[in-house]
């Protein structure tokens, strides 16, 4: 965000605006919102969020133990996630061993 607080303020105003319309409107309870976040930091590979977040669940009154029930629901459910994705992907495995390749990808 360093770089679009800095060339595109607008929209980082714009994103804070959003932020405390949720807060105000919330429906949820902080310890769970903060659960939330906590798993949404961990897939989106953020450090500053996952520390963020972690200490805000134990603020929120949430235990170790429950935080690492959330770090192992998400743990599961990448792994079996990625796990299905890959099986999609080399389905005709066999084909792709004699180089029939099709791909969309840009190379």
């Amino acid at each position: 965000m360093r770089l679009l607080s800095k060339y595109f303020p607008e929209f980082t105003e714009k994103l804070d605006e959003v932020d405390r319309l949720y807060e105000e409107k919330r429906l949820i309870d902080e310890k769970t919102y903060q659960f939330i976040c906590f798993a949404l930091s961990i897939k989106a590979r953020s450090k500053p969020c996952v520390l963020k977040h972690f200490k805000g669940a134990l603020d929120a009154g949430a235990t170790l133990t429950e935080i690492s029930y959330i770090f192992a629901l998400v743990t599961r459910e990448a792994a079996g996630a990625d796990d299905c994705w890959t099986h999609e992907v080399l389905e005709d495995w066999k084909e792709i061993v004699k180089g029939n390749l099709s791909c969309d990808c840009p190379r």
